[in-house]
């Protein structure tokens, strides 16, 4: 009830409200909960996670809806028959992923794409792909924690990408950044770099 009223408010001020992503036991349950409150609000978002070796049927199972993904790696401690345990395959894995997720079939039923790292490679690479594609710069957005690779985001935007920052605020919003840092030690990298000058 609670997430029907804050995704309502959110279209009357055209934004979008995104359902995270956590371990791989609560996946049915949020894509169910995602199924049916996107059934009848398009602002409502869904992360799903490239190291899931189900991610790729959950994304074919989704188009017909013309979903929002946010697409993340995926960090939580899984066994290897859930998840992709190499680091090199998971960013493979990603970029498939977005890839598929920017076919025209998907773009027709509306999905919108939201890629969501740091990584600045993998950024470029799918950048590459797309402008090869002659897709246009809008055709998803990169989505970065704030304060993460900040001349990454500048970069971007000048190029004209797509580009959101993540803000966490309230009560809780320091935990919550910790986590996300903490669910990625390169994160951590990330914001000492920032941090520092030059």
């Amino acid at each position: 009830e609670n997430i029907v009223r804050v995704t309502k408010a959110a279209a009357e001020r055209n934004s979008w409200v995104w359902v995270d992503m956590e371990y791989s036991r609560y996946v049915d349950p949020t894509l169910e909960l995602y199924r049916a409150i996107r059934a009848e609000h398009p602002n409502f978002g869904i992360c799903l996670q490239a190291y899931l070796h189900r991610t790729a049927q959950d994304v074919e199972d989704l188009l017909p809806l013309g979903p929002g993904v946010r697409l993340v790696k995926g960090a939580y401690a899984e066994p290897p028959d859930v998840a992709i345990p190499d680091k090199k395959d998971v960013d493979r894995a990603f970029y498939d992923l977005s890839v598929r997720m920017l076919q025209p079939d998907a773009r027709e039923a509306g999905l919108r794409l939201g890629v969501a790292t740091h990584d600045g490679a993998l950024i470029r690479e799918l950048g590459q792909w797309a402008d090869g594609q002659g897709l246009p710069k809008d055709s998803y957005e990169v989505q970065m924690l704030y304060g993460i690779a900040t001349d990454l985001q500048r970069n971007l935007a000048k190029e004209g990408r797509g580009i959101r920052v993540l803000i966490s605020y309230g009560k809780h919003w320091f935990p919550w950044y910790v986590r996300r840092l903490a669910e990625r030690p390169a994160n951590v990298g990330f914001v000492l770099k920032s941090m520092l000058p030059g």
